[in-house]
């Protein structure tokens, strides 16, 4: 429902003194004495029984969000009763913004992208007051001044976020949308690169080589190759180095849970999905992402779909989506990209952090929870975590193994090690997570950017920030089909031509922001990249050494010079071997040893996609080259193992009806009776076998993580992971076991079992005499549990709740 904005862990203190009103709705201030907690109020209207307002109280004792957020999360209160219980607290009018639309002119006075941020709609004028539309109505009273400076007089009336967001976007979706174009400052962004000027430069330099060509071949073959020497030698000491000091500190790396035992609240974390004609992709999503082990009421999931896209807004019509996971439409515009997607959902997001994740991905079950972690051991400067991304689908074709390779010496090796090294570091498009404060004052992401990911990298960098690798796996979809591989990496290369362009326009200034050896590593990172894949023809010409054949050059330069020429490639091919074989050194990967070596048949695929992406920056620099999901992806056969599964599942004598309704589990593999040596891997989802379930209600469902197993073992099949070898401090397969992650599971576990926090019944006197004194502890009571459980589970049930009717 909202988001504070506050600082998202340093500032925790200022706000400790307001959980202690556990009963109330409010966050900051607390309300006047005269209000009455909305819990209370729900109760006396008979909208919330007692025993769920007592497990929303527990769980809010550990989240940073609202009681309310907690209700609807979990279909406790609908939003019409709840909002009409808040109206009944802080003694406000209920707006009905349909029936009476707000008033267009206030809200240009305050601002549509500031009424979304603030939660606030400038709604009509009643005399000499201004009655503005609050879903936030414990932060109005702290934003009066600066309404009262803008409007005069005002009146709070309360509305639901959803009621507000529909109201803005009938009214104000075009300049949302127009906004969502030009967030980014201009001279950071390319929008306003004169296009000409670049065409003009490329179409000279283009010229001006081919006349070389053609007066002196042989001089410019030595001019070109010794540039292409020269950023091969700069690439692969850069690559050793990192590769070096990622060994270095992996043995060192502690554990995403710290040890200590501050208190501290989970935030809201929003991610954005963006979406764009993806027909199968709606119900494998949900699947996926109802994985995450993360509270759903502090979980917002957002769907960014196309407004003209009506392949994928059909998909997720005929999909019921859950409470914690909703769709933004993103208006037609000037240009249709992601970054500009990204940018229009961001003022919808109610976290205080964002990620971002793509259409195929399958993270981690624990992902979010390490995210979290990880920002509250960190400072504010850190404000991007990248996450390792890795291939569910890597036994496809051989495309798809060595896409797998490539990534796995990427996140596992290069990336790390330009960490640990202090230079800037390329962000990914996916599995990125941002502190909210920090990307909106960088202005989002250039919408204009093909490459907005190692756009925004940059920019982080150059405002100060810093982004830190998170040793936490998602897998997605590899790309493994030749024609659309090289129009995905054409438009990454177009997209690393337009971000260095537009970061040298300036420099001196970019040297002033980065420092010298952060420059050196963007001249390296990008122009070098460039270089290596457009002059890659003239380095292929060294493997006529081994093979025995002529140089062309032998009988110009020396010698000595072309064996140093020849060793200097020759070495750079086994550094890039190397570094894949210690990249897929887990038990995950290590299959993929034998194909590492055909990496030189691999990247001269990249050398057709560097000169397609050269082209299309003279001839359509904005233009993205869509790549499709779910050509290869194992989720296409859940639906059918589903059927399957109820099959095998209705042949089995069905068990004794249960007393209670049956929960939601993780499932495991089944084995068919009819075949006992045949197992079918089930879906992630099991359903109850007394009847049909809505997808949505499933994924409510709460799930256990503490006994779970991987995502990539439950998904996808995976192989038996064998006992842990020293793997270049790479296994990412095997979850740690130190006592500081096993206390927070179990706090976790009890967040999702609510049931868990009610208080202990009090002992059966006769069953004490028949146990011979022998007394069984609560659920919670135990010597391991955490604390904050074991107090949570004996506290005092609020004197206005009716006590249970029997024991």
């Amino acid at each position: 429902m909202s988001f504070d904005r506050y600082s998202l862990f340093p500032a925790l203190a200022r706000y400790d003194s307001r959980r202690h009103d556990a009963a109330s709705v409010t966050a900051d201030p607390a309300p006047q004495q005269s209000q009455k907690p909305i819990g209370q109020i729900l109760v006396e209207m008979g909208a919330l029984a007692p025993g769920d307002l007592l497990r929303s109280t527990v769980l809010r004792q550990r989240e940073d969000t609202r009681i309310g957020d907690i209700l609807l999360a979990h279909g406790m209160v609908n939003e019409a009763t709840l909002y009409e219980a808040l109206g009944r607290q802080y003694r406000a009018e209920v707006a009905n913004l349909i029936r009476m639309p707000p008033d267009v002119r206030l809200i240009d006075r305050l601002g549509a992208d500031a009424c979304l941020r603030k939660g606030l709609l400038p709604w009509r004028q009643a005399g000499g007051t201004v009655i503005v539309a609050s879903c936030r109505p414990e932060q109005f009273e702290s934003m009066r001044p600066q309404l009262t400076a803008l409007f005069g007089p005002v009146r709070m009336a309360v509305t639901s976020e959803t009621a507000l967001h529909e109201a803005l976007l009938r009214s104000r979706q075009r300049r949302l949308a127009d906004a969502a174009e030009t967030r980014v400052a201009a001279h950071e962004s390319c929008r306003e690169m004169d296009v000409r000027k670049l065409t003009g430069m490329l179409s000279s330099l283009g010229a001006l080589g081919a006349l070389l060509f053609l007066l002196a071949p042989l001089a410019a073959s030595i001019l070109l190759t010794g540039w292409a020497v020269m950023t091969l030698l700069i690439a692969t000491g850069l690559r050793l180095a990192a590769a070096f000091a990622q060994a270095k500190t992996a043995r060192f790396r502690k554990s995403t849970f710290s040890s200590r035992r501050a208190q501290t609240t989970l935030p809201i974390v929003s991610v954005m999905v963006p979406l764009f004609k993806e027909r199968e992709i709606a119900t494998r999503l949900i699947k996926r992402l109802s994985r995450l082990n993360y509270p759903r009421e502090l979980l917002d999931i957002c769907l960014v779909v196309e407004e003209d896209d009506t392949v994928t807004q059909q998909a997720i019509a005929q999909t019921d989506l859950p409470r914690w996971m909703r769709q933004i439409i993103v208006p037609r515009g000037g240009v249709k990209t992601k970054p500009r997607a990204l940018n229009f959902a961001l003022d919808f997001c109610r976290g205080s952090i964002v990620g971002i994740y793509d259409a195929e991905d399958a993270p981690e079950r624990d992902q979010i929870h390490k995210v979290v972690a990880h920002f509250a051991q960190t400072g504010p400067e850190v404000a991007c975590v990248q996450g390792i991304l890795d291939f569910y689908n890597a036994r496809t074709n051989w495309l798809s193994r060595c896409f797998t390779v490539e990534y796995a010496s990427w996140f596992r090796v290069i990336l790390p090690g330009y960490e640990k090294l202090g230079l800037t570091v390329p962000l990914g498009g996916t599995t990125l997570f941002f502190r909210r404060e920090a990307i909106e004052e960088l202005g989002g992401w250039d919408a204009h950017n093909v490459t907005e990911d190692a756009d925004l990298g940059i920019r982080l960098a150059r405002h100060g920030y810093r982004t830190e690798l998170l040793h936490t796996v998602t897998e997605e979809e590899a790309n493994c089909r030749l024609w659309p591989w090289v129009k995905q990496r054409s438009r990454w290369l177009k997209g690393y031509a337009m971000t260095y362009a537009v970061h040298m326009r300036n420099p001196r200034r970019l040297w002033a922001d980065l420092g010298a050896w952060r420059f050196f590593g963007v001249q390296a990172l990008f122009l070098g990249t460039l270089s290596q894949f457009v002059l890659a023809p003239f380095l292929w010409s060294f493997w006529m050494f081994p093979l025995g054949l002529p140089h062309p050059m032998r009988a110009v330069l020396p010698h000595d010079l072309l064996v140093v020429l020849g060793g200097i490639f020759l070495l750079s091919e086994a550094i890039t071997v190397a570094t894949g074989m210690v990249a897929t050194s887990t038990p995950k990967h290590k299959w993929l040893w034998p194909w590492v070596p055909t990496l030189h048949l691999y990247y001269p695929l990249a050398t057709l996609a560097a000169l397609k992406g050269l082209w299309e920056m003279i001839t359509k620099p904005y233009y993205w080259d869509k790549t499709a999901h779910g050509v290869h992806d194992p989720g296409l056969d859940e639906d059918h193992l589903e059927g399957q599964t109820a099959h095998a599942l209705a042949t089995q004598t069905p068990p004794p009806a249960p007393t209670h309704p049956v929960p939601f589990l993780l499932s495991q593999s089944h084995r068919v009776p009819s075949e006992p040596s045949r197992s079918i891997q089930t879906p992630l989802i099991r359903y109850p076998t007394t009847g049909p379930i809505a997808l949505a209600e499933a994924a409510e469902a709460p799930v256990d993580f503490a006994e779970g197993a991987n995502v990539e073992d439950q998904a996808f099949g995976a192989l038996p992971v064998p006992g842990r070898r020293l793997t270049f401090g790479l296994d990412m397969t095997r979850r740690s076991e130190s006592p500081a992650l096993r206390r927070a599971l179990n706090a976790a576990t009890i967040t999702f079992e609510p049931e868990r926090l009610r208080p202990a019944p009090k002992s059966d006197p006769a069953a004490v005499s028949q146990d011979k004194g022998v007394t069984h502890p609560g659920t919670v009571n135990t010597p391991d549990a955490p604390d904050w459980a074991h107090t949570a589970a004996f506290a005092e049930i609020p004197r206005f709740i009716a006590p249970p009717e029997s024991a």
